[in-house]
């Protein structure tokens, strides 16, 4: 279900994200989770996941996985999935692949499924040959391209990780 309060208070909303802005430069990743764990605004916990994978890398994979996981709304649990396939980390493929088969909402399979592909982890194949099938098209599409994108880096690969390859989608 969808987030009914996208911005309860205006100037809470405000005062939050200033602080977040100084969490960033700071690089306070506590800061950060706690906007995620307690704030019921969309927007702060969409703006939260974003700057949670900028500032904490590999260290939010497990944070962000849990987002995946349990968000209440399909928007936030989207930029969770999107910012682990950003971050290229195959840490984040179980989460990851528990989505594209679980989640309730098309649109955070077809992120996952991207994501997995951004990854490029072979393992993530399986998961991303059942999303083939998917009822949603936009989650068969994401699949259909993540699983070239494994064939490409199969076949041409010159890194050892998803960071030192091209192309990422």
């Amino acid at each position: 279900m969808y987030t009914r309060e996208v911005m309860r208070d205006e100037a809470h909303c405000m005062e939050i994200m200033k602080g977040m802005e100084e969490a960033f430069q700071k690089k306070d990743e506590l800061y950060i989770v706690n906007v995620l764990k307690g704030e019921s605004s969309l927007v702060l916990r969409v703006h939260a996941v974003c700057i949670l994978a900028e500032i904490g890398g590999e260290k939010s994979v497990p944070v962000l996985s849990d987002v995946l996981q349990k968000d209440p709304d399909p928007l936030v649990r989207h930029e969770a999935a999107f910012s682990l396939g950003q971050i290229g980390l195959s840490e984040g493929n179980k989460a990851l692949e528990k989505a594209v088969v679980a989640d309730p909402d098309a649109i955070v399979r077809h992120e996952a499924a991207a994501a997995l592909g951004s990854i490029g982890s072979a393992d993530a194949e399986k998961t991303l040959r059942l999303a083939v099938n998917d009822r949603a098209d936009i989650v068969k599409n994401s699949a259909l391209t993540s699983l070239f994108n494994l064939e490409f880096l199969r076949k041409y690969s010159v890194g050892a990780s998803a960071r030192e390859r091209a192309p990422r989608p």
